[in-house]
């Protein structure tokens, strides 16, 4: 494991491996470094890419600095790129596909090409009223510190089972959501927004090469979202990985990202 210090002091935790152009991966909500099918993602890339891949402000073994602001975020992004040396590429899943093209567009030059995988955008009016309701529930559970419902509420509005969540609060994995729970207030109220609105004005400012994805057996509105990001982008591709759930296999997705980000 390595630091940086982000501009604000927030220490910044993050791992290097492999060699060639540096590739910053940009997590989506309470996920980090080192969790789920990362590690293997960051393998099968390594052999093309110098791989950062890092724990957001908030998680893991990053510190954090309150009040919360999504442009604190994107100097993390920032002071890491200039740890590889002035110049990256980004890719971010899910809500870390959002703010890596918030960072795209704060950092110019600096981002070589970005990757997004399902950034959870939805312009649909009811997705929207489900949206503002499950904001409103989160941010009341977190000022209250419960934290264990607050990641609750979350995996109850993404679909799973009432049941499945309460069996989960039962796992030794448990303590370890509750921990960053607060970061979900970053991913969803601060950086996706009360409504979680496709950006598309912002999107169309973005010049670098972009490559938007989504997957074929995910939620249906993650196409319409993909698309509309895509053809607001003037250097953007659409690509839709047939058969993927948001949950993308690494095997599936390395030869996507290798096959872009190295051309």
């Amino acid at each position: 494991m390595n630091t940086t210090s982000s501009h604000d002091g927030t220490t910044i935790a993050y791992d290097k491996q492999g060699e060639g152009p540096a590739l910053l991966l940009v997590d989506g909500a309470l996920s980090g470094r080192s969790g789920g099918s990362k590690p293997e993602l960051v393998n099968l890339l390594a052999p093309h890419f110098t791989v950062y891949s890092y724990d957001r402000r908030g998680r893991g073994d990053s510190g954090d600095t309150l009040p919360y602001a999504v442009a604190r975020e994107i100097e993390d992004i920032e002071t890491l790129i200039d740890e590889a040396g002035g110049t990256a590429s980004l890719y971010g899943h899910s809500s870390g596909a959002s703010l890596a093209l918030e960072a795209a567009l704060g950092l110019g030059s600096k981002v070589k090409k970005l990757a997004m995988y399902e950034a959870p955008y939805n312009d649909d009016p009811e997705a929207q009223r489900a949206w503002g309701e499950y904001i409103k529930h989160l941010t009341e559970a977190l000022a209250a510190d419960r934290r264990g419902d607050a990641v609750a509420l979350f995996m109850m509005y993404i679909g799973m089972p009432a049941d499945q969540i309460d069996g989960m609060r039962q796992t030794p994995f448990w303590p370890s959501l509750e921990a960053i729970a607060p970061t979900l207030a970053y991913d969803h109220a601060a950086i996706l927004g009360k409504y979680a609105s496709v950006p598309i004005e912002r999107a169309a400012r973005i010049l670098v090469p972009t490559l938007v994805m989504n997957g074929g057996a995910s939620y249906p509105f993650m196409y319409e979202t993909a698309r509309a990001l895509s053809q607001a982008m003037p250097n953007a591709e659409l690509c839709t990985l047939e058969g993927r759930s948001h949950d993308v296999s690494p095997r599936v997705l390395a030869p996507v990202l290798v096959e872009f980000l190295a051309s």
